[in-house]
């Protein structure tokens, strides 16, 4: 049986410094099986704000290389499915939307600890759904699409 390669999901936001790298530290520890993540800004913060890292560090998620960076053209060319947190329309940049999704997920940037605890939520949950369609994928031998 030939082994199934991970799909390699970068996810985008406006800074990488709340909900990408978030969604980063959830696909790690929760999907490690089947995503290979990354994250990137589209005008990097520079730094991961402290509430970021501390919501993952309650949760039990590491934090080890998560840093605020932009995208390099490896990175964007070894990519397999792009993820939109950036509210920003960006699927023109994208040579096909069948590799492309979008999660309007509200940006926690500046709130509170409750804020960005739900905003881990809603991402935890999102990673799991797509890790899931990923394994179903993977099982049925399909490889050509990532909805």
């Amino acid at each position: 049986m030939a082994k199934k390669q991970k799909v390699r999901v970068l996810f985008i936001c406006v800074g990488n410094a709340c909900r990408s790298p978030m969604a980063e530290a959830i696909a790690r520890r929760d999907a490690n099986d089947v995503i290979e993540p990354a994250s990137v800004g589209l005008f990097p913060l520079g730094h991961i704000p402290m509430f970021t890292t501390a919501i993952l560090l309650k949760n039990g998620y590491p934090v080890d290389g998560l840093r605020s960076k932009g995208i390099t053209r490896e990175l964007w060319e070894n990519t397999d499915l792009f993820v939109n947190l950036s509210g920003e329309t960006i699927e023109m940049a994208f040579p096909d939307a069948s590799d492309l999704e979008v999660w309007d997920i509200a940006d926690p940037f500046g709130t509170d600890a409750a804020f960005y605890e739900r905003i881990l939520k809603e991402l935890r949950e999102r990673v799991i759904a797509l890790a899931v369609r990923l394994r179903e994928r993977n099982k049925n031998g399909r490889s050509n699409s990532y909805r």
